[in-house]
Parts: C-alpha cells; structure tokens; sequence
C-alpha cells in the first residue's frame, strides 16, 4: 500500500526484525506498543524539542509513556493513509521538519489529501509497518519511510535537516522494532 500511496520519493529508510510470532500477534503489537518500551526515545524526544524549549517555544513534542505509540502519532499530526489488517498499516503527514520548532505542519483529513498534497515549502513523510510469515512461527516485520519535499528549496532544507537526524530517525525505528517484538513474543 505504500508504493501505491508514495510511489515517488528522495529520503528513505528501511529496518525489518524477525519475530517469533504469528502475523496476529505482531500486528497487536504494532498497534499497542508504548514509548515506555522503547529505551531512550524518551531522550530523543527530548533532544529534538531543546530548540524549542530555548528559544522559549514550550516543550515540544513528548510522548506520553503508557499510551500506545501509533495512537499519539496519528494524535499528534499523523493521518491513517491506508489499512490492511494483519498485514500492513500505513501513517503519513506533511510538515517543515527541518523548521527549529518542527516547522508548520499542515493538517490532513484523508490519504486523498495527502496523495494530492502539493504546496511547496513542505514535505511529505509516509511510514508503514507491514507484516509477512516468513514459516511456522516466525514472521518478519518491517518498516519503511520515504520522504518527498515538495519543491527544490524543500529538497535542500530537508536535506541538510536528514544529515542531522537520520541516525537518530533509524534508532528509533529499530528500537520501535525490537519493542514490538518482544512485546509480541512475549505474547506467545
């Protein structure tokens, strides 16, 4: 569903895990894990709101622990692009990440808002979970996110703000991996 939503892009990153798990189990994981499962997001949240928090800007962006991970982000400006249960989910939004605050982020309705989203000055960010049996017992689970500035300014700031975070950005995504495997082994 992600190459049918964001087939185009010029920034991605791809992590998968194998879990011992059936598809199932895995995609409640998906669904349920928590920041409070994730060592050190918490720090890294927090080192990306410091601008804001000097420049006076109020405390940025903080995930609430015991609440599921998926359910804050499409709280938090993510929208639902697509959904095949048990197989693959779908999040996107559009925004000025390189921006000290995050930049304006625009507020989406539906995945048709999104697909059509064109202004420049932005960037639009698509992320999936997908889930796959690999044999009895085993299922791997990966995740992608592609990114697409809108215009060549966008591309440049985008670009300089990617060399920053990107090492950070993959941290995230595999400890978000490796919670929701040992959430769904865990399971078992």
């Amino acid at each position: 569903m992600l190459d049918e939503l964001m087939p185009r892009f010029q920034f991605h990153e791809v992590h998968s895990v194998v879990i011992r798990a059936q598809p199932p189990q895995v995609f409640a994981a998906i669904k349920a894990v928590t920041p409070a499962e994730m060592m050190l997001v918490g720090a890294l949240f927090a080192l990306r709101a410091l601008p804001s928090r000097l420049l006076g800007r109020g405390p940025g962006i903080r995930p609430a622990p015991g609440r599921p991970l998926l359910e804050q982000a499409l709280q938090g400006g993510f929208v639902m692009l697509a959904e095949a249960p048990g197989q693959e989910i779908v999040l996107g939004t559009v925004g000025a990440f390189w921006a000290l605050r995050g930049g304006p982020s625009v507020r989406l309705a539906s995945a048709r808002e999104f697909v059509d989203f064109t202004s420049p000055g932005y960037a639009k960010a698509a992320m999936n979970f997908s889930v796959e049996p690999v044999d009895k017992g085993r299922t791997r689970l990966r995740t992608e996110t592609r990114i697409l500035p809108t215009d060549p300014t966008a591309r440049k700031r985008f670009a300089r703000y990617w060399r920053i975070v990107h090492a950070g950005s993959a941290l995230i995504r595999r400890m978000w991996l490796g919670a929701i495997k040992r959430r769904a082994e865990s399971a078992r």
